[in-house]
């Protein structure tokens, strides 16, 4: 690679990191410190515990992983167990990559790309790389991946070493920054009334979705319905409009 084409890579892929570094990724980092203490108490060292969150890097997973462990499930069972928690990301992975998709690039670059796809990840690149030059998404969004990676694997560390000395309200409280830290970040990247509606709609829909289908799926299915349901009014009120 040329020094100009080295420089339009490393000055997005900084920019990324940076911006990442500033909030996300230390939100997305405290709410993993409970993998660390649950690894240290499931008997494993600190180093399985930050290289569960590198190569794993979803944190329903790994405590699924550590918790089988504990009670002594078989491989095979944690292992399909992980991949169709894992399944939630598909959506998010197929809507994000079109967005990151270069002429030449090749599927070890896409498969790459999709490693870092969680739900900070997502809501955030949905956010910022419409606005990016086509040429400086990539190297943004890794900037950008590496440091929630890095940082949470940090925070995985500490942690495993904080294992008995944080509070468990405190611990439970740094659970819940992340999916705050979604809702909002989402809210912020709203385009109008149909992205309100279908976020309003998806919360109202869950509950009912979770006595229908159990806590598997309500999230999907609550997902699904409200922005389907949100899709369908906006085609509605511009078909009404067209006809006025």
């Amino acid at each position: 690679m040329s020094e100009p084409a080295r420089a339009s890579w490393l000055r997005p892929a900084l920019t990324g990191f940076r911006d990442a570094a500033m909030l996300p990724a230390w939100v997305v980092g405290l709410s993993l410190t409970g993998v660390g203490t649950l690894a240290r108490d499931s008997g494993f060292p600190v180093e399985v515990a930050v290289l569960s969150t590198v190569i794993v890097w979803a944190g329903p997973s790994q405590v699924l992983f550590f918790a089988s462990i504990a009670t002594g499930a078989a491989w095979s069972a944690i292992a399909v167990a992980i991949a169709f928690a894992s399944l939630r990301f598909l959506p998010l992975t197929v809507s994000l990559l079109p967005l990151l998709r270069r002429p030449g690039q090749g599927f070890g670059q896409q498969l790459l790309l999709s490693h870092y796809v969680a739900v900070t990840s997502w809501v955030e690149g949905m956010r910022r790389l419409p606005a990016l030059p086509p040429e400086q998404r990539v190297p943004y969004y890794l900037g950008f991946g590496n440091a929630l990676i890095a940082i949470s694997a940090l925070c995985t560390y500490v942690g495993f070493h904080l294992a008995g000395v944080v509070p468990t309200p405190v611990a439970a409280g740094l659970l819940f920054l992340s999916p705050i830290f979604f809702i909002a970040s989402m809210s912020a990247g709203a385009r109008g009334w149909p992205d309100g509606l279908a976020i309003a709609l998806g919360f109202g829909l869950t509950p009912l979705a979770n006595w229908l289908f159990g806590s598997g799926f309500d999230l999907v299915v609550g997902g699904v319905a409200g922005g389907t349901l949100a899709f369908l009014l906006k085609r509605l009120a511009a078909a009404r409009g067209g006809a006025a």
